[in-house]
């Protein structure tokens, strides 16, 4: 009998066992988060900088990943430029895969596309979640991107929170990581986060 799996569940264990994938530490393999990045105006850092206030007074309460959304990725991929033309914005992708003995099946936070290439893939969390816990889930969905000749960039999130990830699949697959960006940290980090997301619509 065909055994059904909720993405949500699966370990980086589970996915590296299941699709050979490898952590490539070297900062040559995932560069765009780091080099050529776009600059960030003055009137777009006043905007982030209410919006690092606005979220931090939210997080007095318990809420939902919608918010994290609503309040936090809603405006930065609208800053970005991912929202126009060429860029076109899915939510709730659904994603499968299967064999004879098991079918993994998911669904995408938010994916952003352009002429059917996938650009950017973003996986959202609850406040409580860490990054770590999204790892797993944001792999196997860039995994099934229909494209593997282009590498595939991912974000993952949980609103005060940001890491990227790159994921190549010619010949063994691979991935790297981003720092980690906070807004607990001092200055304004999503100037930086906005900047990379820019130079993924850049690539």
């Amino acid at each position: 009998m065909t055994q059904i799996i909720q993405a949500s569940t699966l370990t980086l264990h589970d996915v590296k066992e299941k699709f050979s994938i490898q952590l490539i530490d070297d900062e040559d393999f995932f560069s765009e988060w780091q080099y050529n990045l776009p600059q960030v105006t003055e009137a777009e850092k006043e905007w982030l900088d209410r919006m690092k206030a606005d979220f931090l007074s939210l997080e007095e309460y318990p809420f939902h990943e919608e918010i994290v959304k609503l309040a936090v990725l809603g405006p930065l991929l609208s800053l970005a430029g991912l929202f126009g033309h060429p860029f076109h914005p899915e939510v709730e992708v659904k994603v499968e895969t299967e064999d004879e003995e098991e079918v993994i099946r998911g669904s995408i936070d938010v994916l952003i596309l352009r002429q059917n290439f996938w650009v950017t893939l973003i996986e959202a969390k609850n406040q409580q979640f860490s990054l770590v816990k999204a790892l797993p889930q944001a792999l196997f969905y860039m995994l099934k991107n229909p494209h593997p000749e282009k590498p595939t960039f991912g974000l993952m999130t949980n609103g005060s929170h940001f890491t990227f990830i790159k994921l190549t699949r010619q010949d063994t697959p691979k991935y790297g990581l981003s720092e980690e960006f906070s807004l607990y940290r001092r200055g304004n980090e999503l100037y930086r986060v906005l900047s990379i997301l820019r130079r993924f619509a850049d690539l």
